[in-house]
């Protein structure tokens, strides 16, 4: 549910108080970059909207309706990937029952993800249906690249941007799920995995479940880093010191070092200017 979710608080607040004021849009559009939280937000709405309890912001997550919305079994829940089914026939098909009334829940939900992969054909007859909406369908649309919806599609539906996650909070959640899943962690860890997620929390947990089979079940700053290829800190500030010290002879021997680790060298040059940008913000 909606407070489970990690940040997005923008997009929730507005969520819960348009479903507790009932004041409800036919079209919804969730954009952002990937593993921010786009198709859960939707998930979790249409189960706010279909709850057997009635149209709530804190669903049951118990009743026939919010179980099958889980289990993606729901049959008033149409969940489409448009990078797979683009094409005018597929979204024609889609639209054909768009006038019938649900199956058994309130609404009739279409959730069609990547939703920008559509041709021009498909948005032309996706239109006429956002134009002329019956009062029992909702659209939920996700993309990570709302720049190539037509005009026309996005100023027919409430636009949700999804903030990138800040590293304190995926290594919050991160705590939260190792701890539950009885997996050693230390400080360092985390912090290479919240910044090597660059803001997407799904990247995040996929690096986790990665760095515990490299470290057999736990996950050490070490072992996470050399997964990563991620160079030492430690390297990184000698390095700067022999640059302050004008050394090119105890650089190159440093690049060297670094170099028999095989690191990846952007991440290491992502570290030096940070260091650089820390330094100079101290300085100030």
């Amino acid at each position: 549910n909606f407070t489970e979710m990690v940040g997005q608080q923008h997009v929730l607040q507005a969520l819960v108080n348009a479903l507790e004021s009932g004041r409800l849009h036919h079209a919804y559009l969730f954009t952002g970059t990937r593993g921010v939280g786009k198709t859960t937000v939707a998930r979790i709405l249409a189960k706010c909207l279909n709850c057997e309890t009635g149209m709530t912001a804190n669903p049951c997550g118990e009743c026939g309706a919010c179980l099958e919305i889980t289990e993606g079994r729901s049959v008033d829940l149409l969940e489409v990937d448009a990078a797979s089914r683009r094409g005018i026939d597929a979204t024609k098909e889609l639209l054909e029952n768009v006038q019938y009334a649900p199956a058994r829940d309130r609404y009739k939900i279409y959730l069609i993800d990547e939703v920008h992969m559509l041709t021009p054909e498909s948005f032309n007859a996706l239109l006429k249906t956002l134009e002329e909406p019956p009062p029992h369908v909702v659209f939920l649309f996700a993309t990570t690249d709302p720049h190539k919806l037509p005009a026309t599609v996005l100023s027919r539906c409430l636009q949700f941007n999804l903030k990138n996650m800040q590293p304190e909070q995926i290594v919050a959640h991160l705590e939260q799920i190792l701890v539950a899943e009885s997996v050693n962690a230390d400080a360092e860890a985390m912090a290479l995995i919240a910044r090597a997620a660059e803001g997407s929390m799904r990247d995040a947990l996929s690096l986790t479940d990665q760095a515990i089979a490299y470290g057999e079940g736990k996950l050490v700053g070490a072992d996470v880093s050399a997964m990563l290829g991620t160079v030492d800190r430690g390297r990184v500030l000698d390095l700067v010191a022999a640059i302050l010290d004008e050394d090119p002879a105890a650089v190159l021997t440093l690049v060297s070092q670094i170099a028999e680790h095989a690191p990846d060298y952007v991440s290491t040059v992502d570290e030096l200017s940070n260091i650089l940008h820390q330094m100079t913000i101290a300085q100030t």
